[in-house]
């Protein structure tokens, strides 16, 4: 690790607390110019180091730049492969490209502070600006076959709902399969893509793509997604205050421990709006309307049809939208 890198770590682990020049040149082994250089670069990135006459230097205690050190603090398995990119267009396709090279095992991720190309399912693109949310994409391993990646959505939706729940004190609303809601409007969505075994259907590694909206600008969304698209918190003050280094790891560590056991977890189905509404379902071809029963335990969604019959829908079959949200 660099100096610059060590420096950022140890100030992640004393936020809000002064160290002395000396001190820090002591722990990293290093001369005070090594340091005041390391602390003029950070500075450069956007990274709030206060200091003063005697006094050392300080990231202050409402920093939430994201940081490979800052989220290795609160990893569980802080020995994984993360990257950080200013802009990337794809997370997803950054993850899975690392996950094939082999730079990139079970629990590595990638994450972006911006995505020009964020992609949704069936094709649709996902709207990611600069700074405004978490963009991230977790490299699984699960020995599983396909018939079970419908679970790992399910867990990728209960993760994020615990730790939006542990870090911002907010609970979320679940929409089956794959995206969440606060106020009746989209906060996160999530892609998973998974690489089999042609022969065998084996999951060889999945990629679980995750979008979360921290807060929006209302005035700066693309006119079809005023109506639809909101962020986890009200106002851009809240959004600041928040830890986001400790709200990526946190994701990252739930989604690992979700995805010990693939199963349908207690969260994902009480918390989720689905079942018991009216809803329209569509193959991308015409549409229907049906009503949602429950979730079967496979992750697949019970509907009774028009014509009352009963079906089980997957995420691979159809897309399903609630009906006024």
């Amino acid at each position: 690790m660099t100096v610059k890198s060590r420096l950022l770590e140890l100030l992640e682990q004393h936020k809000g607390e002064t160290l002395s020049g000396e001190r820090i040149a002591e722990e990293l082994a290093c001369t005070r110019a090594a340091v005041w250089k390391a602390v003029k670069s950070l500075r450069e990135e956007g990274y709030t180091i206060e200091a003063g006459p005697n006094k050392g230097y300080m990231l202050a205690r409402d920093s939430n730049r994201l940081s490979v050190e800052g989220m290795r603090l609160y990893l569980s398995d802080s020995q994984v492969s993360v990257k950080i990119y200013e802009q990337l267009n794809s997370t997803n396709q950054a993850a899975k490209k690392a996950a094939f090279s082999g730079e990139a095992g079970h629990g590595s991720f990638v994450v972006a502070l911006e995505q020009t190309a964020g992609r949704g399912r069936r094709g649709r693109s996902f709207y990611s600006p600069k700074e405004a949310g978490l963009y991230l994409s977790v490299v699984l391993e699960p020995e599983e076959t396909l018939k079970e990646s419908l679970l790992i959505t399910t867990a990728a939706a209960t993760a994020v709902y615990k730790a939006v729940q542990k870090v911002c004190g907010i609970s979320l609303d679940i929409k089956w399969v794959n995206d969440l809601y606060r106020n009746g409007k989209k906060v996160c969505g999530i892609l998973t893509e998974a690489v089999t075994d042609f022969e065998s259907g084996d999951i060889e590694f999945a990629i679980v793509g995750i979008g979360l909206n921290l807060y929006l600008k209302q005035e700066e969304l693309p006119p079809e997604l005023v109506k639809v698209a909101g962020g986890v918190y009200d106002t851009r003050q809240e959004a600041e205050r928040t830890d986001r280094n400790r709200l990526a790891a946190e994701i990252v560590n739930a989604l690992l421990e979700e995805t010990k056991e693939l199963k349908l977890s207690r969260e994902y189905v009480e918390n989720n709006m689905v079942p018991g509404r009216e809803i329209e379902i569509s193959d991308g071809r015409k549409t229907r309307m049906a009503r949602a029963l429950s979730i079967c335990e496979d992750g697949r969604l019970l509907v009774e049809e028009a014509d009352g019959t009963q079906n089980r829908l997957s995420y691979g079959e159809v897309s399903l939208r609630v009906k006024d949200l």
